[in-house]
């Protein structure tokens, strides 16, 4: 069954004390929070929407774009699932809210990582070169060191 090409978005989404949240998928990947685009939905909103869904955080203020990138879906067992291309957009938020309480059953678990620990986290090496690449912009956005 092909699924050809979807459209995802997500968020960078650092909390008061300048940690990012990454989430788990289905028990076996690590990603930043994010998925697919509901009909009708502008990316700013599925993004809002994909984070509460996989980590409970709804208090959202919107930085900036972060741009978007290509990869195959994460397959069940990790891996690479060609069946499905998706194109990724990511918008980089802050939040005061530091509890963490998924709403989706396929994302079990959340948590809160140093800056520094994202990258090597996060299982697709598209993800991880990805996050690499806009850690600069994230820092000077944040006003980090």
């Amino acid at each position: 069954m092909k699924k050809g090409k979807t459209t995802s978005a997500g968020g960078v989404v650092i909390n008061p004390q300048g940690q990012v949240l990454i989430v788990n998928q289905r028990g076996n990947s690590w990603s930043l929070p994010k998925g697919h685009v509901d009909e009708g939905e502008d990316l700013l909103a599925a993004a809002r929407r994909e984070i509460f869904e996989e980590s409970g955080v709804s208090d959202l203020r919107f930085v900036s774009e972060l741009g978007s990138f290509e990869r195959a879906r994460i397959g069940k067992q990790g891996g690479e699932d060609t069946s499905e291309m998706k194109t990724l957009h990511f918008f980089l938020f802050i939040t005061r809210q530091m509890t963490l309480c998924p709403q989706d059953k396929d994302n079990p678990e959340a948590r809160w990582v140093e800056l520094e620990e994202a990258s090597a986290l996060l299982t697709h090496p598209k993800d991880q070169a990805f996050f690499s690449g806009i850690l600069p912009e994230v820092r000077r956005a944040l006003s980090l060191p």
